[in-house]
């Protein structure tokens, strides 16, 4: 029996039904994991951010077989999670913490950012600190918000959460390496980047963003599928207009 991994549960006053929506799988492959099996290693890493733990301290035999393997080659993708809300909020954190250089923000609203508090301190830490920022919305008054409006189900409200999301962005406009600009583009993604790490959001029709998947990946070498992300971050970076502090 996995006895540590039940007692983090109970910490975090999760169910099984619980983590198996969180994680997405089965109840089944829940009580294996409870009854002592291993998890995959995607698992392990979405069940730790789950439990705000790391893996290593819920399965230390995996940390000792690990150590025993010769070294896997380096994977770019580096987690997937079924739905953007099972991704943590400290996963979010930590991601944007981890930013050295350059933080990048590429979706037609955003708004769950913007409604943290938290991560917009984070944001404007990183800045102050020399860490470029850049954010990408959608246009408000454009041709296509309405389209993703109307492809989530959720029509004209899609253009308030985008005003809404200005708002709360809005102050960290007055931190020198803070920019944000508006985009009319036809978006299939939504990109978060922290440097080389990238958490992307596919856009699904009929589906909002909030329940699509997210894959996290990083950059290993020109030409390879973060590389395709960042390339499209940059052309809709250069087609769009920058926000005024009066808009």
């Amino acid at each position: 029996m996995s006895e540590l991994l039940r007692r983090a549960l109970a910490d975090a006053r999760l169910t099984e039904e619980d983590v198996a929506a969180r994680v997405g799988v089965d109840l089944k492959t829940v009580r294996r994991w409870l009854a002592g099996r291993l998890p995959y290693p995607r698992n392990r890493r979405t069940l730790a951010d789950l439990l705000d733990s790391h893996e290593d301290d819920l399965w230390p035999h995996a940390a000792t077989l690990r150590a025993s393997l010769p070294e896997a080659p380096a994977s770019e993708i580096l987690a997937t999670y079924p739905h953007r809300w099972s991704v943590p909020r400290s996963a979010w954190q930590r991601h944007f913490e981890s930013a050295r250089s350059e933080i990048g923000i590429l979706a037609y609203a955003g708004l769950f950012l913007a409604e943290d508090s938290g991560l917009l301190r984070v944001l404007g830490t990183k800045a102050r600190d020399g860490v470029t920022v850049r954010i990408l919305l959608g246009d408000p008054d454009g041709a296509h918000v309405p389209e993703r409006g109307a492809e989530e189900g959720v029509n004209e409200a899609m253009a308030a959460k985008i005003r809404n999301a200005l708002v709360l962005y809005r102050p960290l406009l007055a931190v020198p390496g803070v920019e944000v600009r508006l985009h009319d583009t036809v978006l299939y993604n939504s990109i978060y980047r922290a440097d080389r790490a990238l958490l992307v959001n596919p856009h699904i029709y009929g589906v909002a963003a909030s329940h699509a998947p997210i894959v996290l990946l990083h950059r290993l070498r020109d030409g390879d599928m973060a590389s395709t992300y960042l390339n499209s971050f940059d052309l809709v970076w250069e087609s769009a207009s920058t926000l005024s502090r009066d808009r």
